[in-house]
């Protein structure tokens, strides 16, 4: 396989803090030699576990990269052990302009993994994560929000896997987070995930929904900053306690827990985030917007739980996400 033409402008392997990029060949309209350069930290001290923490895997989620570059400004060497590998903003023609997916080439990062070094800018950026960063990492935190179009209570997450040490690596390390809600998330469609790669090398491996609506707010960046400070000290590359509140637990059993819309219309929500439902209950009309006169369409909870996340516009179509539902522990 052809050697990724990403070069790094900062080492790994070097004591101190370096500021840098990852620089990706990319002849376009605007520059016929030129490159997308995706800014990168890397603080490191002696020897001792790498964490490898990324935002903007979508670029309409926020809460990730003002985290991180908080953290790459505050951050440092002293007071490391081991390494942190900051990347704020992984897609990054995609955050640029303010898009779930890039600007440049359409892709969705978290559904192109492990990528193609041949392939377009969005493969060769997660092939250079899946064959070069990843592997320096033990333990990995992608940050992410809702974006435009979805809206949760914000919660981390880990998955069900078949390594069930890992799993239980996985699940501490998302207790460590502490956001208000842990999810044991069941993915709609895992093959080409960021998350589904690095578990896939045997990591740790942490994610989030803190939020969404294309925005952040003080609340959802705090949790973010204290979740990956945690993090960072349940991984011993900070020294500390970690801090903990409550946090509501949550499962996610199958995919009775998506309710999938049908019909294209006027989304009105009849539940709240956080609150309780049961098998039955009308979760959301929608609402024929062509004509009046139309009764509204219901959707109905097929599960027992709580309304962990929603469709964020009002407008819908056939095939959105309407509403996500969690079984609490």
């Amino acid at each position: 396989m052809r050697n990724n033409p990403i070069s790094a402008t900062v080492g790994f392997d070097e004591n101190g803090v370096h500021h840098g990029y990852l620089k990706v060949p990319y002849s376009g309209d605007d520059s016929a030699w030129g490159a997308v350069m995706i800014p990168i930290t890397v603080v490191q001290n002696g020897e001792g576990p790498t964490a490898l923490l990324t935002g903007a895997n979508h670029g309409d989620e926020y809460e990730g990269p003002i985290a991180l570059w908080s953290l790459a400004n505050e951050l440092e060497s002293k007071n490391v052990r081991g390494r942190v590998i900051i990347v704020p903003a992984m897609n990054y023609p995609a955050f640029t302009t303010g898009k779930r997916t890039s600007s440049i080439d359409g892709g969705n990062m978290n559904r192109v993994f492990p990528g193609n070094p041949n392939g377009t800018i969005t493969e060769i950026i997660a092939d250079y994560f899946n064959r070069t960063l990843l592997p320096l990492a033990d333990f990995v935190v992608d940050i992410h929000s809702g974006g435009k179009t979805l809206q949760f209570v914000p919660f981390a997450a880990a998955h069900i896997l078949e390594n069930k040490e890992q799993q239980a690596k996985c699940v501490a390390a998302m207790q460590a987070f502490n956001a208000p809600y842990s999810v044991m998330l069941l993915e709609l469609d895992a093959v080409h995930m960021y998350d589904t790669a690095a578990e896939s090398q045997g990591k740790v491996f942490v994610s989030t929904e803190l939020g969404g609506g294309g925005s952040a707010d003080a609340h959802t960046t705090a949790i973010a900053k204290r979740g990956i400070n945690n993090i960072l000290k349940h991984a011993g590359i900070l020294e500390g306690e970690v801090i903990l509140d409550d946090s509501v637990q949550i499962d996610m059993p199958d995919g009775r827990c998506f309710i999938t819309s049908e019909h294209s219309g006027l989304l009105e929500m009849r539940v709240n985030l956080g609150d309780p439902v049961k098998e039955g209950d009308v979760i959301a009309h929608v609402h024929d917007i062509e004509r009046t006169g139309i009764q509204p369409v219901e959707y109905r909870a097929q599960i027992n739980g709580m309304l962990v996340g929603r469709h964020y516009p009002c407008l819908t179509k056939p095939g959105d996400n309407l509403a996500v539902i969690g079984v609490v522990n």
